[in-house]
């Protein structure tokens, strides 16, 4: 993303994740912790963790003013990376959230979590997300990703810094 800068970008940060995001990484999601999707967007990353069995707070709130739950599982909007980041290591909990590859290389990424065990898993392929421009996917979306993503773990206890999925 460090690289893709356009109006309509900076603009529409509405990317919705696919269920089968978390259905690919339900096996490393840890059980009976109270999962907060931070993020609400479209209201339906939530109700997929919710089928996947998990118990889980995603509600319409500021992430920046709440702390809920035991652990947060989220996609936050790209675009506010470096404050989700500081966020992110003020609460010090457990998480598992989608963002760039690139995101790995910034000095915010650094200066908050170098050294702190991040761990890494990496998808067999690219997430597709479903754009939305306030609410509805536009006419010419064709779901086809043109960046790679990472899910970047924090205090999971994954059983190796990198988790390739098949």
């Amino acid at each position: 993303m460090a690289t893709f800068q356009t109006k309509t970008f900076l603009k529409h940060d509405d990317y919705m994740t696919p269920k089968y995001a978390w259905e690919h990484i339900k096996h490393l999601i840890p059980k009976n912790k109270v999962i907060w999707e931070a993020f609400y967007g479209d209201g339906k990353s939530g109700s997929y963790l919710r089928e996947l069995g998990f118990d889980v707070i995603h509600e319409p709130v500021d992430f920046f003013k709440n702390n809920l739950g035991e652990i947060i599982v989220s996609n936050p909007p790209f675009s506010l990376s470096k404050e989700v980041m500081k966020r992110l290591k003020e609460l010090d909990k457990p998480f598992i959230i989608i963002l760039p590859v690139s995101k790995i290389t910034t000095s915010y990424f650094r200066e908050y979590f170098m050294n702190s065990g991040i761990q890494i898993i990496i998808p067999k392929k690219r997430i597709n997300f479903d754009k939305k421009i306030d609410g509805k996917t536009p006419d010419n979306w064709k779901n086809a990703c043109n960046f790679d993503c990472f899910y970047y773990c924090y205090k999971i206890g994954l059983e190796n810094s990198i988790t390739w999925l098949e």
